[in-house]
């Protein structure tokens, strides 16, 4: 069995690419394969609490986030600096992550079989 790391890069909301990245991943791990995911850059405003995209005629892609646990993704990381860059911290997210800081992203890379970046 191969472990995957999808690795997001791009906001919650640039048309219907963050939909889709979401469900190759629940696909994915609907499969038995362990799933990891890495939000970096942008991607990390995909889990920031309070957004209202139906105001904008856009789909909540964040509300599909808390499915991961029925999927069994369980490890859920967020580049620290990507946070701070953005004036973010873990608790402006609307799911618990586990904080990486961008030196030890190599690491995490070498622990998975499979990445796939967006």
């Amino acid at each position: 069995m191969k472990s995957y790391l999808f690795i997001l890069h791009r906001p919650a909301h640039s048309g219907a690419f963050a939909q889709e990245m979401l469900d190759i991943i629940l696909t994915t791990a609907a499969f038995d394969q362990p799933t990891s995911i890495l939000l970096l850059d942008d991607a990390v405003f995909q889990l920031k609490k309070g957004q209202q995209p139906e105001h904008f005629g856009l789909k909540d892609t964040a509300s599909i986030y808390p499915a991961l646990a029925i999927y069994d993704v369980k490890h859920l990381y967020v580049e620290v600096e990507s946070l701070e860059e953005r004036g973010l911290k873990p608790a402006d997210l609307g799911l618990p992550v586990q904080a990486i800081y961008r030196k030890d992203i190599a690491g995490l890379m070498r622990r998975h079989d499979v990445l796939f970046p967006d």
